[in-house]
């Protein structure tokens, strides 16, 4: 299968998943990782019977990621899923309780999918097309949220026109993922990112258990009763049950048990999810106040986000992406203070005046940092694998808690509580958390950088020992075959050939040393039948083919050191009497030299004892010369019975 080919389809399979997601969240409201309890409490939503419902998320967030592998058929699941959300939603007054809950399983299937594509793209680095998808995907639950507005402010929109969108958006998406099932019908091994060990890991199986908790923690939370929240607090449960407080109180709560569960993925993905989260709370208010100025203005909402999307995407799409994108945020800060200033503090002023082309401009920029930030976080998680986990459930979470954590910094003093628009308070907040992002991003995106080095010099270092390790070998095997060699027959004869061989063995040391020798051109053949058959004596008998064998020089030289090595094995270790046979066998793919003889042979940990005292002609003069060829070595023996030693090298 041609890579490129399959990145692209990888590609189209992630955008076919964003309009799904699109569509999920557009068509019904709960479209989430977390139980749809959210953190205010179940007061008046839920009795004991109903808590099996909020599990459902979380379920499927679980199931989503341990099948993290087959994400296209994530995607067709949650799409299938889809198209039972499409029909209630354009019922006006359709409340049965199965279609009520169905967003809550689809959403996660389609977010994990997606950003599991993304995940598989930037493990194969496609990092442009991976940060694009990552922006796809969370522009899409925008983009959902736009048309949830428009749809509830207009709801003479539902019938026949409708169905046909909702229709063309289902087929488009199903058809998008298609290519990439088909492909990837056996499983995306990238997907679950470039880190070692199977899936079941502790490595991968953290990311599944890190947010399974995260997604499930806002159960307990939000069910915890509001009179004993008020009894710890010493307030009346009054002030509990009407205002904002207990949403702000369970968020902190759930903000801190989140971040917690976060750390089961390590540092880089616990940073990671909460710059995602940041930016998102950050967004949040912005993307309220430019929804409600926008209300009139026709599909101005969706051109906003789609924009955005859009310029989030370019600003990712690049080697420059942190930078971008850091500077993207803090421009959206700036301009958040300064319509807080242009507003004399009351940003509301916005929709009651509508001021369409702040509150456009202002949506543009929202989402396209949110977008960018999204992109970016993927390009530094991908290496760890973190970020599906990371930047789906757990940062969605973490979102999903923070905003309502901020009511008790926006309620002004004297608001009343019901009053939300009052209570949303001003967008300095909001410009704050955005220039914390843009740090975040900035911070993330530095350590990424300085950790790439220091693997590249570990890796360069490692590369620099095993080259060193390689060469001193080398260096080791004429040695052994001549200057040790030497010392031991003067240990073992002395006599009237020392002084010739120990001048020989002088003149080829120094030479090795210094690297001054000249050696013959190792390409051209030479035959080695004739080579081997000079090694006969009235001991050695050697038996070749009829014909020539022939083989490159530098190989050839390689063997017959190793099978004089051998030969010097048996001088030394066999016997006085021991015979040698040595038999050349001409095979298609290569060469064949094995070197026999009856001498008194050894045990099976003779060699390692031998390497372990120094003793190196086994490992380094003849395993380490045929290994180097390509070749291997195989030795036989047993005590009494005779060694044999066979050669085999490829041409």
């Amino acid at each position: 299968m041609n890579e490129r080919m399959l990145r692209w389809w990888t590609a189209l399979g992630g955008l076919g998943g964003s309009l799904l997601i699109t569509l999920t969240v557009a068509s019904a409201s709960g479209a989430t990782f977390s139980p749809m309890v959210g953190v205010q409490g179940p007061d008046g939503y839920y009795d004991s019977r109903g808590l099996v419902f909020p599990l459902i998320p979380t379920a499927a967030t679980v199931l989503a990621l341990c099948l993290l592998r087959w994400w296209p058929y994530l995607l067709v699941a949650g799409g299938l899923i889809s198209t039972a959300i499409v029909w209630p939603a354009m019922l006006p007054d359709s409340t049965t309780l199965p279609f009520y809950y169905l967003p809550s399983a689809a959403f996660p299937l389609l977010a994990v999918g997606v950003l599991g594509a993304a995940q598989s793209l930037l493990t194969n680095r496609a990092v442009a097309l991976g940060v694009a998808v990552t922006g796809l995907g969370t522009g899409a639950v925008l983009a959902g949220g736009a048309l949830v507005r428009m749809i509830a402010e207009e709801p003479y929109q539902a019938g026949p026109g409708l169905t046909l969108r909702w229709a063309g958006l289902l087929t488009a998406g199903l058809a998008a993922v298609g290519p990439a099932l088909w492909m990837l019908r056996h499983g995306d091994r990238a997907a679950t990112g470039p880190v070692e060990g199977g899936f079941w890991s502790w490595r991968h199986l953290r990311f599944v258990i890190a947010a399974g908790l995260a997604a499930f923690v806002v159960l307990p939370v939000a069910l915890f009763p509001t009179e004993h929240l008020a009894r710890l607090l010493g307030v009346s449960g009054y002030s509990l049950t009407y205002g904002n407080e207990k949403a702000a109180i369970l968020g902190v709560v759930t903000l801190v048990l989140v971040a917690v569960c976060a750390t089961l993925t390590g540092l880089w993905g616990l940073t990671g999810a909460l710059t995602a989260a940041t930016v998102q709370v950050a967004a949040a208010y912005p993307l309220i106040i430019a929804h409600q100025t926008l209300a009139a203005a026709g599909p101005a909402r969706l051109i906003g986000v789609v924009a955005g999307v859009a310029v989030g995407i370019a600003a990712v799409a690049n080697r420059w992406r942190i930078a971008v994108t850091a500077t993207l945020a803090v421009g959206t800060a700036l301009a958040m203070f300064i319509l807080e200033e242009g507003t004399g503090g009351a940003p509301q002023r916005l929709a009651t005046d509508q001021r369409v082309v702040p509150a456009f401009l202002m949506l543009v920029l929202a989402v396209a940092t949110v977008t960018a930030v999204f992109g970016a976080t993927a390009h530094v998680l991908a290496p760890r694998g973190a970020v599906p986990a990371a930047l789906g459930p757990i940062a969605a979470v973490l979102t999903v808690a923070g905003v309502p954590a901020l009511e008790v910094i926006r309620i002004r003093r004297g608001a009343p509580p019901q009053d939300v628009p009052s209570a949303m308070g001003s967008l300095s907040t909001p410009a704050v958390l955005m220039l914390v992002a843009a740090a975040a991003i900035a911070g993330l995106g530095i350590a990424h950088h300085l950790a790439g080095r220091w693997a590249e010099r570990r890796r360069a270092e490692q590369i620099r020992r095993e080259a060193a390790a390689a060469e001193r070998d080398r260096l080791a095997r004429p040695i052994h075959d001549g200057v040790l060699q030497v010392l031991a027959l003067v240990q073992r004869e002395g006599g009237t050939e020392l002084a010739a061989l120990a001048g020989e063995q002088e003149v080829a040391l120094r030479t090795l040393l210094s690297g001054a020798a000249t050696p013959a051109d190792p390409r051209a053949d030479v035959d080695l039948r004739a080579a081997l058959t000079a090694l006969a004596t009235p001991r050695i008998e050697v038996s070749t083919p009829a014909g020539a064998v022939l083989l490159p020089a530098g190989r050839a030289a390689e063997l017959l050191a190793a099978v004089r090595a051998a030969l010097d094995n048996v001088g030394r270790h066999a016997g006085p009497e021991a015979r040698t046979w040595i038999l050349l066998e001409d095979e298609q793919d290569g060469v064949r030299v094995t070197v026999r003889d009856d001498g008194a042979g050894f045990g099976p940990h003779r060699l390692d004892e031998a390497a372990a005292g120094g003793r190196l002609g086994v490992a380094q003069s003849m395993r380490g010369r045929i290994a180097d060829l390509g070749g291997t070595t195989e030795i036989y023996s047993r005590p009494g019975q005779g060694t044999e030693v066979e050669f085999h090298v490829p041409r």
